[in-house]
């Protein structure tokens, strides 16, 4: 590992023990018997990261979001939205190691082994109120709205090109797992076929440059 923490205007990626011992601003953790708990600003942090169970004890970051975000009205939606491009944006990231060689990885697949390694987790930030993020972000979620046949749907934000650019984090290329968060909205609709049948699922990637 040749840093534990690198900053970029658009985002930062730090180790989550580095993140734990020294919190960024907006942040402050409180040391328990069973592991961690992680306060945050929510008028300046919006945090999506789900409870973790690691080697350092279980890290709760608390008023978390998690990865996963459920609306049920435009009222929410809009408020969500609003947090999405005016906040800093916390995720937790795991990097991983290829096990098998490309020759190998269809006898691994086959017998269930695991074909990553994690080598270790970030919390990584991205700040959503730069201009390149907040026009990526609002096309993204505007061309979700208007594409879907339904009123409900799923769309997952992807951040692995965006951690392409960090490759150079690890001695070995990294696999990067859990690089993406998830926004549903869920309509009052009775008849709500096309979400149902998994036809209003989209995805769209966000990029540093």
């Amino acid at each position: 590992m040749k840093a534990d923490q690198v900053s970029h205007s658009k985002m930062k990626v730090t180790e989550i023990g580095e993140f734990l011992r020294k919190p960024p601003a907006g942040f402050s953790v409180m040391s328990l018997s069973s592991g961690y708990r992680v306060y945050s600003d929510p008028e300046e942090t919006l945090v999506l990261i789900d409870d973790l169970h690691s080697c350092m004890g279980n890290i709760v970051f608390q008023k978390s979001l998690g990865r996963k975000v459920k609306v049920n009205n435009l009222w929410e939606y809009t408020s969500f939205r609003k947090s999405l491009l005016s906040r800093r944006i916390y995720l937790l990231i795991s990097a991983c190691e290829e096990n098998f060689p490309v020759s190998n990885r269809k006898a691994a697949s086959e017998t269930k082994g695991d074909l990553n390694q994690m080598l270790k987790q970030y919390v990584v930030s991205i700040d959503g109120n730069d201009p390149f993020i907040k026009w990526q972000m609002e096309k993204g979620l505007d061309w979700t709205i208007s594409s879907v046949a339904g009123e409900s749907y799923r769309v997952d934000i992807d951040l692995t090109e965006a951690l392409e650019s960090w490759a150079d984090l690890v001695q070995v290329e990294p696999v990067w797992r859990d690089a993406s968060f998830t926004l549903k909205y869920y309509s009052d609709a009775l008849f709500d076929f096309p979400h149902w049948f998994g036809f209003s699922k989209r995805t769209f990637k966000l990029r540093l440059i």
